[in-house]
């Protein structure tokens, strides 16, 4: 083995032992600060519990039960019970998946000694966990690649262990997932396992609607490395060809329409099993009560009887985008007010150093800067001209 090889296989084993220990401190501390700090009373979803606890469900509870707030309340309901509420379609059916996969298979011999919710709690502390040890993994092979610099890829995952955002990455959020998802999507995209790529980039849609966002890294490298293949081109042949050009562009429009495809597919699965849900729905047992709590809260159930829902009846029936806005009031700039100046203060030294670091990237790689926009200037025009017209 060469050193070289030796040192890195000694930073990935730094990498899993300094992001487990970060694992266990994170949920000591959440522990800790649970029982001591009251809960915050909010207006937020929160089922009741329908089982009668077990032996164990107590002390999972004590441990763990602050891993299952907010928004961990609906991946939870959801892993056990399904997508039985319309605003339960905000939230990705991957992470509740494997939540459930787990208490079902590796947690089922405690199935005596803790309810399914018991269980669930468990494996998002231990899932969670997991998760982020391998994303902090893919992370550092993603960075050693990407700046070819042994020392600040391993402390950029240090630092990465050490995030604020550190809650988010232990509860019962698909945060973590998302993260070790794209991270390692990314680092095969950079060694060019380009379909193995997409599908984990795929995978990661499948736990947040922001894996859209990940089909713009496949059509850049794909951009990237179709104007390379030009510039070689032209070298070779003493001069730009257009014909070079006009090809890499058609390859360029055939392989990036397949890679976002990949990349959308279960975004738009998910969106067509929730229009059959609500928009043609079926006889479902839905208990009575969850009923109660849905006519409580004014939660919309699936139910064959009442109304069809408006979003039905749009162009194009997106739930997505209807859930944001009745029950999130999430919208275009709507975030831009007074009140939200304090959050963001908070993010803008993050907002600075992107920009820097934008700025630095153009000024190291001012060609194919130039290049990407040309190639965009190029292909509307040739879309303004299309269909060619033919003299006869």
């Amino acid at each position: 083995m060469s050193p070289s090889n030796c040192c890195v296989n000694q930073d990935v084993w730094t990498v899993v032992q300094f992001a487990t220990f970060t694992r266990l401190l994170s949920l000591l501390l959440q522990a800790v600060l649970n029982a001591v700090i009251p809960d915050h009373v909010a207006d937020a979803f929160s089922p009741p519990r329908s089982e009668t606890p077990l032996l164990l469900d107590p002390v999972i509870e004590a441990l763990f039960g602050g891993l299952s707030h907010w928004d961990a309340e609906h991946f939870l309901f959801i892993a056990e019970r399904g997508y039985l509420y319309e605003h339960n379609f905000a939230f990705f059916p991957l992470f509740p998946l494997i939540l459930r996969l787990l208490a079902a298979t590796a947690l089922w011999p405690l199935c005596g000694f803790l309810t399914m919710h018991g269980r669930l709690l468990l494996a998002v502390a231990i899932g969670n966990s997991i998760l982020f040890v391998i994303g902090a993994v893919a992370l550092y092979k993603l960075s050693r690649l990407v700046v070819q610099d042994r020392k600040l890829a391993l402390v950029a995952v240090l630092m990465y262990c050490l995030t604020p955002a550190n809650v988010f990455m232990v509860a019962g959020y698909s945060e973590t997932l998302f993260a070790a998802l794209t991270f390692a999507g990314l680092w095969l995209l950079e060694k060019r396992f380009t379909i193995v790529a997409c599908l984990l980039l795929g995978f990661a849609t499948g736990a947040r609607a922001n894996g859209l966002v990940n089909a713009g890294f496949l059509l850049y490298l794909s951009l990237q490395w179709g104007l390379s293949r030009t510039r070689a081109f032209s070298k070779g042949e003493g001069g730009v060809r257009y014909r070079h050009f006009v090809l890499e562009l058609i390859r360029f429009v055939l392989t990036g329409a397949l890679y976002a495809a990949l990349v959308a597919l279960p975004f738009c699965l998910f969106q067509f099993y929730g229009y059959q849900t609500f928009c043609h729905p079926t006889a479902t047992q839905v208990p009575p009560v969850l009923l109660n709590l849905a006519r409580d809260k004014g939660y919309r159930v699936a139910d064959a009887a009442s109304p069809t829902p408006r979003w039905c009846q749009w162009r194009i029936p997106l739930l997505y985008s209807y859930i944001q806005d009745a029950y999130w009031d999430v919208g275009f700039l709507r975030y831009f007010q007074w009140k939200q100046i304090p959050n963001f203060i908070l993010a803008l030294p993050v907002a600075t150093l992107g920009f820097i670091a934008s700025y630095m990237y153009i000024m190291a790689n001012p060609v194919f800067c130039v290049d990407t926009v040309s190639c965009f200037l190029f292909a509307c025009a040739l879309l303004d001209q299309w269909p060619p017209a033919f003299s006869v």
